[in-house]
């Protein structure tokens, strides 16, 4: 069976880029993080020049896998390690539980230095950095819903997408569109035309994937026209710029990835599995209210 290029970049990058520990995707040195948020599209307007190609993606994602192996990882594992150390040296004396069942640099990390949230004061933010095209996000997604009916009142739950490279910021740009038209709940029907109808919602140009997301919003109740209005607002531009900030400022390295109160990261493999995050999210929240 012949694959499209996008088809085969995702495919790709699920195996690359979901798993964690595995480096993001590098960005093309030729297209600034600007270029996929500030360009304009309207109905009927010709087609734009295609953005950095998903062959880019493709091709830098089987670089890192051969790199995987070479001399220089076990350098990089080291980094990483005194990294952890250096985290784990500037945790408070009072951030670790009391109950003593989760340990610091096992089942969460400390972020340093300890990054803003945006919520009221006596809220606590949890952050899920998510991709819509990753598998073991939409495995985590029906926890994630239940967690959502029964959580604290003092939390709140915020996704963000995360911002790696053309792909993810097109799936990124979807997920805020709908958020800014107030359909929110569209997010589940593009993660299944996603995971389960293998309807990419992303081409091998920017034209092209604004065409199959504005299709996908008409399907689905919205008009053409509000589609691009909102697709080209100032407000989803800069969500995806405070999206771009926040995948740096997080150091994310591998999603879905939870991020509770700015201070602490924690993923389902470090939890044990996806039950036990949703407790270790509770405590480490549990834990922030109280302070």
């Amino acid at each position: 069976m012949t694959r499209s290029p996008v088809l085969t970049a995702l495919l790709a990058l699920s195996v690359c880029a979901c798993g964690r520990g595995a480096p993001p995707p590098q960005r093309s040195a030729t297209a600034p993080p600007q270029q996929t948020q500030a360009a304009t599209r309207q109905q009927g307007t010709t087609a734009q020049p295609a953005a950095p190609g998903p062959q880019n993606e493709t091709e830098q994602a089987t670089a890192a896998q051969e790199s995987a192996g070479d001399s220089g990882e076990e350098d990089r594992g080291q980094s990483r390690s005194d990294l952890s150390l250096e985290r784990l040296a500037a945790l408070p004396q009072d951030a670790q539980l009391p109950s003593g069942r989760w340990k610091p640099g096992v089942n969460y990390d400390p972020l340093v230095p300890v990054q803003p949230t945006s919520v009221a004061p006596g809220k606590v933010e949890v952050v899920e950095v998510f991709w819509l095209g990753c598998p073991h996000c939409y495995a985590l997604e029906p926890y994630l819903q239940s967690w959502l009916k029964s959580k604290p009142d003092y939390i709140e739950f915020v996704r963000v997408p995360v911002m790696w490279g053309p792909v993810h910021r097109a799936h990124a740009r979807l997920f805020y569109t709908l958020e800014a038209l107030g359909r929110a709940d569209l997010f589940a029907k593009a993660f299944d035309a996603i995971q389960q109808q293998h309807r990419l919602l992303v081409a091998n140009s920017e034209d092209e994937t604004f065409k199959l997301q504005q299709a996908f919003a008409q399907e689905n109740g919205i008009s053409g026209e509000d589609f691009a209005k909102a697709y080209n607002s100032f407000t989803v531009s800069s969500n995806l710029q405070r999206a771009e900030q926040l995948t740096q400022r997080y150091q994310v390295q591998g999603v879905p990835l939870v991020v509770i109160n700015g201070k602490y990261a924690t993923d389902v493999a470090k939890a044990g599995n996806p039950n036990d995050l949703i407790s270790l999210i509770n405590d480490l929240a549990g834990a922030e209210h109280r302070h």
